[in-house]
């Protein structure tokens, strides 16, 4: 009766209109009268500590950072140093958009930020070039769900918080899926560039334009190397790594791109604090339905449902991976996130998966949701950015999506792939 009660008030509410957050705490309040046990007290107080989290003032940061990067000038840098690489070849633009993706990725954490960028800037060239649109969005919209998975990752900081997981080895284990993900979709974008035949360019690879693209856009690949190489040191932790990066886009696109200017700062500020005040109420509310959740013994019930794969991790695993690949196609990635860690966490720790694997591939299936229609949020982004139809940019994204869903399913049969790699980076 009780998950009645919370799946009943959820949607219900959701059915209703309210936004996401409001919707979790009318959950939340449902729960406490079901349980007999309301008190706006205890409300006020849960709601207060979900959002006075140390490890959360890393979102507020790195949503900054994304923010002077792309207006300090790094993100049309990463790009034309892809271009100057790959650029030549057949479908280079192709090649570019996922090169530049796995680049960004590694500096910003947010997939939305990363795919409006690549889409704004390669999408006009892709459609002069003749190449076939909807396709090309496709590819590009792919590349830019690598963000949650490469580190820094906002999505791994907020599942951290809400599961009680080291930010730290979620953030280096999101390194070989990532960039297998770019993989992947490599593979899949030379079977499709060879099938709709882009045109091959006039020009061919030049080396001194190459180095001069390596040389302006260098200062980009070190944001990357500083920030994981700091927290494996020991220098800093993922949230102090935030402000690094924070330094490191003012100071470079003030002082040595200077495509920056002081008068700037307060609109990007606004900007990004308008953005991590959605995700910090969020992530409050969700908190709240996350301890009532706790209270009503929720995540006993789900177990007693899957007690008969919890001798068997990796049906489990399939199980639970199923229920996010369904429930990202009707909710957004941080809704999710918030929504199905404190019931699947239970059951992670009762089977004896690891809580950090669990948590790469948890993350990654939330990405490919930003892919799956209806919500599909980064296909939204594409198809306003390029103004292109969104069914259109729909049937573009299958063969990529197809391929990443094969690749999690991959990680999930074999999680060596996933954990002998992170265990390098620990």
């Amino acid at each position: 009766m009780t998950i009645v009660v919370f799946i009943g008030s959820l949607l219900g509410s959701m059915a209703l209109g309210m936004p996401i957050a409001f919707a979790l705490l009318a959950c939340g309040l449902a729960l406490m009268v079901h349980l007999n046990n309301f008190d706006t007290q205890i409300l006020a107080q849960n709601l207060m500590e979900g959002a006075n989290s140390y490890p959360l003032m890393a979102v507020p940061f790195f949503m900054l950072a994304g923010e002077l990067m792309n207006a300090g000038g790094l993100s049309s840098r990463i790009i034309g140093m892809a271009q100057a690489l790959v650029g030549h070849v057949r479908g280079g633009l192709g090649y570019v958009a996922i090169l530049a993706a796995l680049v960004m990725a590694s500096i910003s954490g947010s997939a939305v930020a990363d795919t409006a960028a690549l889409a704004a800037i390669l999408i006009p060239l892709m459609r002069q070039a003749g190449y076939d649109l909807p396709r090309a969005c496709g590819l590009i919209a792919s590349g830019g769900i690598i963000a949650p998975i490469i580190p820094p990752s906002i999505g791994f900081v907020v599942f951290g918080v809400a599961g009680g997981v080291s930010i730290t080895k979620l953030f280096l284990a999101g390194i070989v899926p990532g960039l297998a993900m770019g993989l992947v979709l490599w593979m899949t974008w030379w079977i499709c560039a060879r099938r709709d035949a882009p045109p091959v360019p006039a020009s061919r690879f030049d080396p001194r334009v190459a180095w001069r693209a390596l040389r302006e856009g260098v200062w980009a690949l070190v944001l990357p190397l500083v920030i994981i190489g700091g927290m494996k040191a020991g220098v800093f932790t993922p949230t102090e790594a935030a402000v690094v990066a924070v330094v490191y886009s003012l100071v470079i696109g003030l002082f040595v791109h200077r495509e920056l200017r002081l008068q700037h700062l307060p609109g990007l500020m606004l900007s990004a604090a308008k953005t991590s005040s959605v995700v910090m109420f969020l992530v409050a509310c969700a908190l709240v339905s996350a301890w009532l959740i706790t209270i009503a013994s929720i995540p006993q019930e789900v177990a007693e449902w899957l007690r008969p794969l919890m001798a068997q991790p990796v049906l489990l695993m399939f199980a639970m991976m199923a229920l996010v690949v369904v429930v990202g196609t009707a909710l957004d990635f941080m809704p999710t996130v918030l929504i199905l860690t404190p019931v699947l966490m239970p059951l992670v720790k009762q089977a004896g998966i690891d809580p950090v694997y669990f948590g790469v591939l948890f993350i990654m299936n939330n990405a490919i949701g930003l892919l799956t229609p209806p919500v599909g949020t980064v296909l939204n982004v594409v198809a306003g950015v390029g103004r292109v139809d969104l069914g259109r940019v729909t049937r573009g994204v299958w063969p990529f999506l197809l391929a990443q869903v094969l690749l999690l399913f991959l990680f999930v049969l074999f999680p060596s792939l996933v954990m002998v790699p992170a265990r390098w980076f620990y």
